[in-house]
């Protein structure tokens, strides 16, 4: 098993920043993929960024070139820069792992909300 523990969240005007942390225990040298994704109430959970052991990343569209995944394996522990953010950034992010042999984990989420 995997514990993740997000941290960061908040509220931010637009064209503000904030930086998502992310710390795993438990099984995390089978750790393959860490990543975030958001939902916002209604809609469903949409995929923001996400980083390989390796250090290749994906990111969504939408995000693209103003937010950075990034990862400290020595600490198990992973970030998600969000910079000029937008009010449609707001949703709860959550925290995700992929272990090698098929399983995932999430995190409790952490809201972040972006208004004036």
């Amino acid at each position: 098993q995997v514990q993740l523990v997000e941290s960061g969240g908040g509220l931010v005007q637009p064209g503000g920043s904030l930086r998502l942390s992310c710390s795993a225990s438990g099984r995390t040298f089978s750790i393959y993929v860490m990543g975030w994704y958001r939902q916002v109430p209604g809609k469903e959970r949409e995929l923001a960024a996400t980083i390989t052991i390796n250090g290749m990343t994906n990111y969504a569209d939408s995000v693209k070139d103003r937010f950075i995944i990034s990862r400290d394996n020595a600490k198990d522990t992973w970030y998600l820069q969000m910079n000029s953010l937008k009010p449609q950034d707001t949703a709860v992010y959550y925290c995700y792992t992929f272990l090698y042999g098929a399983q995932e984990y999430w995190g409790q989420g952490t809201p972040v909300t972006v208004s004036s």
